[in-house]
């Protein structure tokens, strides 16, 4: 892994024409969380990376800057988002034996369109006074009566849960999915709201027992003073599919269709497929590498172990519009 120290020793070594070299990314998540990344890499290449933070509208200023788009990479969160650039026409293919090499088949896109960095598992998080070892241990059981009153979580309609509820239909289909929603919603102690972190919070509360989330708001939780009570009252449980593993989504990358500096956005691609790369930003982020021989923080490794479910991530993109229709069709959220 890059140490601060190597980092500016190799800066200083970096032929001036090499400065002028650079790739310009649109980021869903900030610069300064990227940082240790794009420093890295501009470290290792000479390449200077230029970051414009989107969490909102990147697909729609994509599509009006067209061929003039200035952007070479996208680096986004979640496989709707990464899914919703790929349908508009705004990535291209990417064929590379680095590539594939790093990044396991479930997750890239089958095309070339996008690749994956790191995955996050969407867990229960468990009172420790109220849910003994072993009271949960599948996504079908939440939908269980015994969890009546019991079960907190954010809107059913955003993207964390309707890729939960697209995995449930890959698995069981429409029918058996429209039952464990209408199971699930039975069983919640108040009516969604909130983010992650706010259930943990309701179940610090008392007001709840079980919620689910994303595994790196425990890292986060955690670094917060405020929060960490929270933290401290649950504990992680990996739960699994019946006949699957436990449901993970993405952060990925994906090359824009405009891409004028396309022979840099390859490098910075690939460097981000790296094991090095990997593990600075999967332990900036509290998530998973997804490169063979790559680890996980020593926080997020004391989280525990699970095997993730293989179903490609793009098939699951594809079930999102009939995950939200569903949802909708039983009011979860009312």
């Amino acid at each position: 892994m890059f140490k601060p120290t190597t980092l500016a020793l190799a800066a200083t070594c970096i032929a001036a024409p090499a400065l002028a070299q650079e790739v310009n990314v649109y980021s869903y998540r900030q610069p300064e969380l990227i940082a240790p990344l794009t420093e890295a890499f501009t470290a290792e290449t000479g390449i200077k990376v230029n970051v414009a933070f989107l969490n909102k509208g990147m697909v729609e200023r994509l599509k009006a800057e067209g061929k003039r788009s200035p952007a070479d990479v996208v680096l986004t969160v979640d496989i709707s988002r990464l899914a919703e650039v790929v349908n508009a026409g705004v990535t291209q293919p990417v064929k590379s034996d680095a590539l594939s090499a790093n990044v396991p088949a479930a997750y890239h896109d089958p095309d070339g369109q996008w690749w994956g960095v790191t995955t996050r598992a969407r867990v229960v998080y468990a009172s420790r006074e109220n849910v003994a070892d072993g009271e949960v241990t599948t996504y079908e059981d939440l939908a269980d009566p015994k969890w009546k009153g019991r079960i907190c979580t954010r809107s059913g309609t955003h993207a964390y849960n309707v890729a939960l509820t697209s995995a449930m239909l890959h698995h069981h289909g429409e029918d058996y999915t429209r039952t464990w929603l209408e199971g699930l919603k039975a069983n919640l102690a108040r009516k969604p709201q909130g983010n992650d972190r706010a259930q943990v919070k309701a179940i610090y509360a008392g007001e709840c027992d079980i919620s689910l989330g994303n595994t790196y708001y425990m890292g986060a939780m955690l670094a917060d003073p405020e929060q960490k009570p929270w933290a401290d009252s649950v504990r992680i449980v990996f739960p699994t599919f019946e006949e699957g593993g436990t449901h993970v989504n993405i952060s990925g990358t994906a090359m824009t269709a405009a891409a004028p500096n396309a022979e840099n956005a390859l490098k910075f691609m690939e460097f981000l497929a790296s094991p090095e790369a990997q593990e600075i930003y999967a332990e900036i982020n509290n998530e998973y590498p997804v490169a063979p021989g790559s680890s996980p923080s020593d926080l997020v490794q004391g989280w525990g172990e699970f095997t993730a479910d293989d179903v490609n991530l793009m098939d699951l993109a594809k079930l999102r519009p009939a995950a939200l229709r569903l949802i909708e069709e039983v009011d979860y959220d009312g």
